[in-house]
């Protein structure tokens, strides 16, 4: 069920921000119009439960899965977190990302999760950092989020958080939160053909 959930998005969100609207149009002369051919990419939630199993002694764990190029036309990457019970010495920083929208689809535990306002102390994350060069490309971190929207998220929940957005995980009161994250890259600045070593 997650799997079909979580392919359902990515399909209709990166149809969306591409403009790819043939699929709505018939051309003059009444013949279907040829919409570019793939191949279907299978990521079996064992990979993604090995994973799960591997991060239980991080505090936050991101880790791509895939990143592939659909088409030529733009990247899309797979990617499964895992961040434990937060404490005051522990809570996460905030972060926004440029180029990059993601999509997150909780598998298990809970968290309240900030998004848009102001990053508070906010500074450049390097460019050669791995957050930059295989997760989110172009980013900025903070301390926490001013004035952001606040809103408890757990199993079966979606959030879509587009370019520029400061997201941040203020509380983490279960043991963790596992999502899945969906990294739609129209710019192409994340790696495509990368696969975990």
């Amino acid at each position: 069920m997650r799997k079909v959930v979580l392919n359902l998005l990515a399909v209709a969100f990166a149809l969306s921000i591409t403009g790819n609207s043939s699929a709505q149009t018939h051309n003059v002369s009444g013949a279907s119009p040829h919409l570019p051919r793939g191949t279907a990419v299978d990521i079996n939630n064992s990979e993604i439960e090995a994973l799960v199993r591997k991060m239980a002694a991080e505090p936050v764990v991101d880790q791509a899965i895939r990143i592939l190029s659909v088409n030529g036309e733009y990247n899309l990457a797979l990617a499964v977190v895992s961040r434990l019970k937060t404490t005051l010495k522990t809570t996460p920083s905030a972060v926004e990302h440029s180029l990059i929208t993601e999509i997150y689809h909780v598998i298990s535990g809970s968290g309240t999760l900030v998004t848009g306002g102001m990053l508070k102390d906010s500074r450049q994350v390097p460019p050669d950092d791995e957050t930059v060069t295989i997760l989110n490309g172009p980013s900025t971190e903070g301390s926490s989020i001013q004035n952001g929207v606040s809103r408890k998220i757990g199993p079966g929940d979606v959030v879509i958080i587009p370019p520029n957005t400061p997201h941040w995980f203020s509380e983490i009161p279960a043991e963790k939160i596992v999502y899945l994250v969906v990294r739609v890259d129209p710019h192409k600045v994340l790696p495509a053909g990368y696969i975990p070593k």
